[in-house]
């Protein structure tokens, strides 16, 4: 058995890491905020727009990254994001000070995780290592019905629980004072201390979610938090309103007096709003500012670890074939959509896995993209363009549907943003002109496209899928059979053996080749999904709002920020 004990430490290198740790986390700091931040000058309200009305403010809940922008700012797990003194939000200690990591004969593993003594719920009351067993017992419950409860499958007895084998006081962890929390792990997961971070592993206050149902997110009376911030009011289709937790440790070095995250899905009227200095952060802009505000700097652009893909019900007629999936696929132009539509720096996609991904080496040392290769050639000449969609033509006449003859109408679901919709006419018009085919498009509200994909009641639809840790395994565990992520309905049971094949590896080299082999299935050989690009964060921020930092996961932390007067 190899004992390792360290302190927890602020990681610099990258996002989400594993392995050795480098660079001391100094025993009782409480700052969170960049190193040399201006000092505070005056009081200032904060109003930001990164969403449309959120599905649930609920961590178990949660499946979308803005969703998770904001659950960070509310809660805070064993680790947390903080900022580098770039800009850059990197792993660091959070309710956590310290861990100790046992790795056994046998491949288990186990963290002994110490607790800050200074760390307290929103109304006062001490946070207890309790509290995160019942939230991750809670995650794993199937009862609970999360689509992120596979997060928490390297833990013990966590399969068995989510199959509905064992109650959810099996999973492996547990609280032997309520300063100690112990998880067992069955493998040594290289991002474990990352998936401590991720939203759907943060502490809840269990007598308000037994006490008020799903209806403890809705009251600031009964949304407890234990982070940086606390819910005031949550106007539905309007806005959330967070004030400064007053019981926080790091609570005197914030930054805003109050963060309003505003609720807008009108890339026009988030604009005006920008324009009018009624927001000072935002996500969208109409497709056609783009150009303007990227060369005059008011639009900045960022690294981000995600893929822009098409997502086919492989459940259902017409896309339950491959080749139809995979002529769809050929025909879409990547490099007109990233030039002409998105103008942001993104990089068509030739696989699912994007550049920036770890892989056997660790950080700085091999790409996972790079070493897997192309599934396709992107069409980056007329000569590329026609080849591909000479295959998929021949391949739609090999499904029996030759010159797209006979083909049914389908749909096309995309959520309300006017870059999607741009993207949406601009590939309608590439199937029906190569294709032969007729796509009609339907548009709903995001949270209405992610109910109908979890449903199954689609037949295509634009996804997005960002890192929820810096790992290949993040962009393909969730396409496994039953996944609760798992929108495309693909099953697949070689593909579900080279995952789990994976997680037990015992070298990082033979980890990586099951995974390559999984995207092999996936996507070189089922086409089950169609990747069109490789991300870029894009955002628009007020001049004087200095002190903003996010991460290649997709989140955004407002709490340390500075007007610069």
């Amino acid at each position: 058995m190899k004992r390792i004990k360290k302190p927890i430490y602020t990681l610099l290198a990258a996002a989400m890491i594993a392995g050795t740790l480098s660079g001391c986390f100094a025993s009782g700091s409480t700052t969170g905020a960049a190193p040399g931040s201006p000092p505070r000058k005056e009081p200032f309200d904060l109003t930001v727009c990164l969403a449309p009305n959120p599905e649930t403010m609920d961590p178990a809940l949660n499946c979308a990254v803005d969703g998770g922008s904001m659950l960070l700012h509310f809660f805070e797990g064993l680790m947390k994001y903080s900022d580098d003194g770039e800009g850059n939000a990197v792993l660091a200690a959070g309710q956590a000070e310290c861990y100790e990591k046992q790795e056994h004969a046998d491949g288990t593993v186990t963290y002994t995780f110490k607790l800050r003594d200074d760390i307290f719920w929103s109304d006062g009351k001490p946070v207890a290592a309790g509290d995160f067993v019942y939230a991750w017992q809670r995650l794993a419950d199937p009862g609970t019905a999360a689509a992120y409860c596979y997060m928490l499958d390297m833990v013990a007895g966590a399969n068995e629980v989510m199959r509905g084998q064992a109650e959810p006081s099996a999973l492996g962890v547990r609280a032997p004072d309520d300063a100690t929390l112990v998880v067992e792990l069955t493998y040594d997961c290289p991002y474990f201390l990352g998936i401590c971070a991720f939203p759907a592993l943060l502490p809840v206050r269990r007598d308000m979610i037994e006490a008020n149902g799903d209806q403890w997110t809705f009251a600031p009376e009964t949304y407890l938090s234990n982070g940086i911030y606390k819910m005031a009011e949550w106007t539905q289709n309007d806005r959330i309103v967070a004030l400064p937790n007053e019981y926080h440790y790091d609570v005197a070095n914030l930054g805003p007096d109050s963060i309003t995250f505003r609720f807008l899905d009108d890339a026009n009227a988030i604009y005006s709003a920008f324009r009018a200095g009624d927001l000072s952060f935002v996500e969208s802009v109409p497709v056609d500012e783009t150009a303007a505000l990227l060369e005059n700097g008011t639009m900045r652009t960022a690294d981000h670890l995600g893929t822009y893909y098409i997502c086919f019900n492989n459940r259902n007629y017409p896309f339950d074939d491959p080749r139809v999936r995979q002529a769809f696929s050929l025909v879409i132009d990547s490099p007109y959509l990233v030039h002409t539509i998105t103008q942001t720096g993104e990089t068509p996609a030739s696989g699912l896995v994007p550049y920036g991904v770890y892989d056997a080496g660790g950080a700085g040392q091999e790409d996972f993209r790079t070493t897997g290769g192309a599934y396709w050639e992107v069409p980056v000449t007329a000569e590329v363009c026609r080849n591909n969609c000479d295959r998929a033509r021949a391949l739609l006449a090999e499904a029996g549907y030759p010159g797209g003859e006979g083909f049914p109408i389908v749909e096309y679901l995309y959520n309300t943003d006017d870059r999607n919709r741009t993207i949406a006419e601009a590939v309608q018009s590439m199937w029906a002109a190569e294709l032969g085919v007729t796509v009609t498009l339907v548009n709903q509200d995001w949270g209405a496209v992610l109910q109908s994909c979890f449903d199954g009641d689609y037949q295509m639809a634009c996804g997005v899928w960002i890192a929820d840790y810096n790992d290949p395994v993040s962009f393909l565990d969730i396409w496994q059979t039953g996944g609760g992520n798992n929108i495309a309905h693909y099953s697949n049971a070689e593909f579900d053996e080279a995952l789990c094949s994976a997680k037990t590896a015992r070298t990082p080299a033979e980890r990586m080749g099951f995974l390559h082999r999984a995207e092999d299935i996936l996507i070189g050989r089922d086409r089950a999904l169609a990747p069109i690009f490789f991300y870029t964060y894009s955002y628009c921020v007020h001049p004087d709002l200095k002190g903003v930092c996010c991460n290649p996961l997709g989140y955004v932390f407002f709490g340390y920020s500075r007007m610069a007067r």
